[in-house]
């Protein structure tokens, strides 16, 4: 696409916006700074270098696209390849499988801060801030359940693992200046019928009680609920209900992982009630078909709507946004990429929303003209801005970046 273009349909759209009184110019700077935490584990398919074994523990990745990430250096050379085609601010969100871990084979229970200071000092000369994860699966000791285990020892074993992984999220945290997100996931359920529900969340209840007392000053802690694992049908320890009232009492983040919920119902609807009542919320973004299938991020109704609840409550300064799903189908950098534009789009359309106005009419019950401007809002040229903004940043603008990918697979991944 041809640069006069480019600007010629910037400035048309620019106008069509100011008359719904919007400052493009403003958006576009709320949207450059406004950070998303990039997944590594995009890049090797949520295997990691503790094992290279393949995933287990209510959780799995589908496909065998070539080119797969095998190393740390790999993950990384893939990561700093993502960047030069993408506009705007960008962190990374890594598991604690991805540690370097060069004495030889580190068990969880026993890793520390040394096995990431390869990465804090690569981010630091990438201008990206960490952000990361408690790992309980894919582990001989993962089973059916983790912090919910009767067996004391199994138990004690992923507590002290996630302790060391918060403790490790604060040195992260520190380095940077800025307070590294440490979400906690873990896969704990059975597969068929369960009588012992309460048994088994009393005990997560006390194995995160015990986690989160130790007070990190660098670092925020965030639990993530579940619908169901592979495996785990029947129960889910850690459900949605569990963990709402968790946060709430212990004002803990909540992570909204957008296919951790039944596929017919909108996760959109939930950032309202519980921002009343915990602190901030962690975003995990994905796309789930039959369930948690974790497709690569598309521009639909559900992130749409989820970007745009956010923004209407006023709320992006208490939201983490990161990615979260693992697509080994495909070129796992196209995946990337494809991923990260929806999810600037769809908080770019939410952005350019005529929020006072709508307030406006909706306040003095004028339902028709607020109708009306939601539809209108649907064709207005929200797509000219996002190409200003890639192009204003010197990043690939519309489908310019296959092209790139393409040549990066044939010298560089292909090769793998």
């Amino acid at each position: 696409m041809k640069e006069n273009q480019i600007l010629k349909s910037y400035d048309i759209a620019r106008e069509r916006y100011a008359e719904l009184g919007i400052d493009t110019e403003k958006v576009i700077d709320k949207l450059e700074k406004t950070p998303i935490s990039l997944h590594c584990w995009q890049t090797d398919d949520v295997v990691g270098f503790e094992r290279n074994e393949a995933l287990s523990g209510g959780i799995q990745t589908t496909g065998n696209y070539p080119g797969r990430a095998r190393n740390v250096e790999e993950v990384r050379q893939d990561i700093e390849k993502v960047q030069t085609l993408l506009a705007g601010t960008y962190r990374l969100n890594l598991h604690e499988t991805y540690g370097e871990f060069k004495e030889g084979f580190v068990d969880r229970d026993q890793v520390e801060v040394k096995h990431f200071q390869g990465w804090i000092d690569w981010a630091r000369e990438h201008n990206l801030k960490l952000d990361f994860n408690s790992t309980s699966f894919s582990h001989p000791k993962s089973g059916y359940l983790s912090l919910a285990n009767p067996d004391k020892a199994i138990r004690e074993f992923w507590i002290e693992h996630t302790k060391r992984c918060r403790r490790i999220a604060d040195a992260m945290g520190k380095a940077q200046g800025d307070p590294a997100i440490m979400n906690i996931w873990v896969h704990d359920g059975l597969k068929d019928i369960t009588v012992e529900r309460l048994r088994y969340r009393q005990l997560l209840k006390e194995s995160l009680d015990e986690i989160l007392a130790e007070e990190l000053p660098h670092m925020k802690s965030c639990l993530e609920a579940k619908l169901f694992g592979i495996g785990m049908e029947s129960y889910t320890v850690g459900s949605h209900d569990f963990y709402a009232g968790y946060c709430s009492k212990n004002n803990v983040i909540y992570t909204l992982d957008t296919g951790h919920y039944e596929p017919t119902e909108n996760v959109s609807d939930m950032v309202s009630s519980l921002l009343l009542y915990v602190p901030e919320l962690m975003l995990h973004v994905s796309r789930p078909i039959r369930w948690d299938s974790d497709h690569v991020t598309i521009m639909n109704d559900q992130t749409l709507d989820l970007f745009k609840e956010l923004v209407r409550a006023d709320a992006l300064d208490r939201a983490h946004i990161g990615l979260d799903y693992f697509d080994a189908s495909i070129n796992r950098i196209g995946a990337y990429v494809i991923g990260v534009r929806a999810t600037q789009r769809c908080l770019l359309q939410a952005l350019l929303e005529p929020k006072q106005l709508l307030r406006q009419y909706e306040d003095n019950d004028q339902g028709f003209q607020r109708l009306a401007v939601l539809e209108e809002m649907k064709s207005m040229p929200f797509g000219d801005v996002y190409n200003y903004f890639n192009l204003k940043n010197n990043r690939p603008v519309g489908a310019d970046f296959i092209a790139d990918i393409e040549q990066y697979e044939r010298n560089v991944t292909s090769k793998r």
